[in-house]
């Protein structure tokens, strides 16, 4: 390649290495998302004899543990569109420049479709 040719994707190389650094966080995520489940599930289960107070207190824990979920799925998300993405061998692309995102910045956000740039200049 040229040296004023600018690459337009990634290598087969380099997407395999985010490949893995994407089904390991992933691993993480999806175990993150198995104990909140469990916690729900323990707090739905607790059946405490003293009422009024422990309710208050249950009800909040429930909805912390339901938007904690919520969440943790959300990021599962990002993270399988993004291996979606490494299989049509787009990922990396910024989705608005169509330009290269940064190695640093994919390490840091694995899921991130918009540079540096482009996100900054979202935020106008």
């Amino acid at each position: 390649m040229a040296n004023n040719e600018e690459k337009t994707r990634y290598s087969d190389d380099e997407l395999a290495e985010f490949k893995s650094l994407i089904e390991g966080k992933l691993d993480k995520a999806r175990e993150q998302l198995d104990f909140y489940l469990v916690q729900l599930a323990e707090v739905g289960q607790s059946d405490t004899k003293i009422k009024g107070l422990d309710d208050g207190i249950n009800t909040a824990e429930n909805e912390r543990l339901t938007s904690m979920a919520a969440r943790q799925r959300k990021h599962i998300q990002h993270l399988e569109n993004a291996l979606i993405r490494i299989k049509n061998k787009v990922y990396g692309v910024c989705r608005q420049s169509g330009k290269l995102i940064s190695k640093e910045r994919l390490r840091a956000v694995p899921h991130a479709t918009l540079s540096i740039a482009a996100k900054q200049q979202k935020k106008r």
